[in-house]
């Protein structure tokens, strides 16, 4: 099976898990995808078949300081215009090449990776999608149409130019981003909601955790018994864009001193100096801290939200761009957690949403549901034994 995947961990890492869990089966996995990227990404051991360098030549990293201050509908242009479209683009060559060079029986094709179902349209390989967050799955333009049809044309054009506008049956109404065979959810419906009638192709496993790089030293002697303890990130693309909620945290710490510890993950530069009662890191062990916590305050990052959630933790969420505000909605109609403002959120709202989620016990109980149903969805062993129905 080949996975085909964009530069990005949190798309990169449940296939970690999945193809972790084939392998142990017996079959022979690969990675195909930008290559200097995925080896940062991907364990030691994992085979990469290099596509899409010709995107790097550009630079990911001038591509995430255009992108890292952009919101609303200007974040959504560039994600296509810039990143998703290109990055298709320039993977089609060496997708290509991986496929005919490995020969897999199963192409299984993340959502922000178009050139796998392209090529696997255009070489007859099965493909299935991995749908590493659940935001399109939700019919997230339902209230803006003419985004949905904005977006809609950059895939029809994208199709049209490399000559898959109609699939081999004819049809001129395929989608890359969806899978007719399988799509595979890392989520359960008790985060992404009922309200939408799924067809049964469509496999809610929940999330699947994998091998991760090393993990950073951690000063565990710190974490304080007599206080509960809150992590707060952005995650590693939005650190640089988190200056102003900072302050807005470092002033809900100062509030909250005698009764919640705060862990905050994040650059020293942006934070300056930090009183005693506040463990300020660049980056943490995110897995291995949070059976230590009692909440979560973050970007409403998929993987850093399903990773809170299977440890049934609370959530303050502060949605920035993307499918983030989507993740958020779903978070807060599930009654897991409390939505705030990125841009707009005082000491004082933070504060307040954070006495919510560890005081109220109507958000812990519904993380537990929820952390109940991604144990009962099997991960990547549930997800290994739908692909496996497909040999």
């Amino acid at each position: 099976m080949l996975f085909t995947v964009p530069p990005l961990a949190g798309h990169v890492n449940p296939t970690v898990a999945v193809g972790a869990e084939l392998a142990t089966r017996g079959h022979e996995i690969a990675w195909t995808g930008p290559g200097p990227a995925l080896a940062r990404l991907l364990p030691a051991q994992a085979r990469i078949l290099p596509a899409g360098e010709e995107l790097g030549a550009r630079g990911y990293a001038a591509l995430h300081e255009s992108w890292r201050d952009l919101r609303g509908v200007g974040a959504l242009r560039f994600l296509w215009e810039e990143a998703l479209v290109p990055l298709a683009r320039a993977m089609v060559p060496g997708v290509a090449r991986a496929v005919r060079a490995f020969g897999p029986d199963l192409l299984v094709a993340d959502q922000q990776a178009l050139a796998g179902p392209l090529v696997a349209r255009r070489l007859g390989v099965p493909w299935v999608t991995s749908a590493s967050t659940s935001a399109e799955l939700t019919r997230p333009f339902a209230d803006f149409p003419k985004v949905g049809e904005w977006v809609a044309g950059q895939i029809s054009g994208l199709l049209a130019e490399f000559g898959a506008a109609r699939d081999p049956g004819g049809r001129a109404d395929w989608d890359p981003r969806f899978s007719e065979r399988l799509v595979l959810v890392f989520s359960t419906p008790e985060l992404v909601g009922t309200e939408a009638d799924f067809p049964p192709h469509y496999a809610f496993v929940g999330p699947a955790f994998g091998a991760r790089p090393p993990a950073p030293a951690f000063p565990w002697q710190r974490l304080d018994p007599a206080r509960r303890r809150v992590l707060v990130s952005l995650g590693t693309l939005n650190q640089a864009a988190g200056a102003r909620f900072y302050g807005a945290v470092l002033g809900a710490a100062e509030r909250l001193a005698g009764e919640v510890q705060f862990v905050l993950a994040a650059p020293a530069d942006l934070i300056g100096d930090v009183p005693d009662h506040l463990l300020l890191q660049e980056s943490v062990p995110q897995l291995e801290l949070l059976p230590h916590l009692d909440a979560v305050v973050c970007h409403a990052g998929h993987n850093t939200v399903c990773e809170a959630l299977a440890h049934g933790l609370p959530l303050v969420v502060a949605p920035i761009r993307d499918d983030q505000p989507i993740v958020a909605r779903q978070v807060a109609l599930a009654g897991a957690g409390v939505r705030v403002r990125f841009g707009r959120t005082r000491a004082e709202e933070l504060r307040d949403a954070l006495t919510a989620v560890l005081d109220d016990p109507g958000p812990r109980r519904a993380a537990r549901r929820i952390q109940a149903s991604f144990a009962a969805a099997g991960g990547a062993a549930a997800a290994a034994d739908r692909l496996e129905k497909l040999l």
